[in-house]
């Protein structure tokens, strides 16, 4: 059974940073290119960033560009999202799937609330 589980979601000020990681079971990440997606209350969710599964190519949503790094860690079977620079729109429930998503794979997500 594949299991994402999401953590390190949490409250902070604008301007501040979150570590978030992405543990799997079930399923061996480096056979895959996998993503963070969010969800905003009252929006869909979207994709965030995204890294390759072969030479480790990143991609980002605009918003996001150069405040957030994504990385993996195969040997963990771990996906991480580093945010810095946080914003009120950063609000949102983040979870990690495969990319493209597999609607099987999501998990209950975690939550990241910017306010000040």
């Amino acid at each position: 059974q594949v299991q994402l589980v999401e953590s390190g979601g949490g409250l902070v000020q604008p301007g501040g940073s979150l570590r978030l990681s992405c543990a799997a079971s079930g399923v061996t990440l480096d056979r895959y290119a996998i993503g963070w997606f969010r969800q905003a209350p009252g929006k869909e969710r979207e994709g965030v960033s995204c890294i390759s599964s072969s030479d480790g190519t990143t991609y980002y949503a605009d918003s996001v560009k150069g405040r957030f790094t994504i990385s993996r860690d195969n040997g963990k079977n771990t996906m991480y999202l580093q945010m810095d620079s946080l914003k009120p729109e950063d609000t949102a429930v983040y979870y990690c799937n495969k990319d493209p998503p597999n609607s099987a794979y999501w998990g209950q997500g975690t939550q990241v609330t910017v306010s000040s």
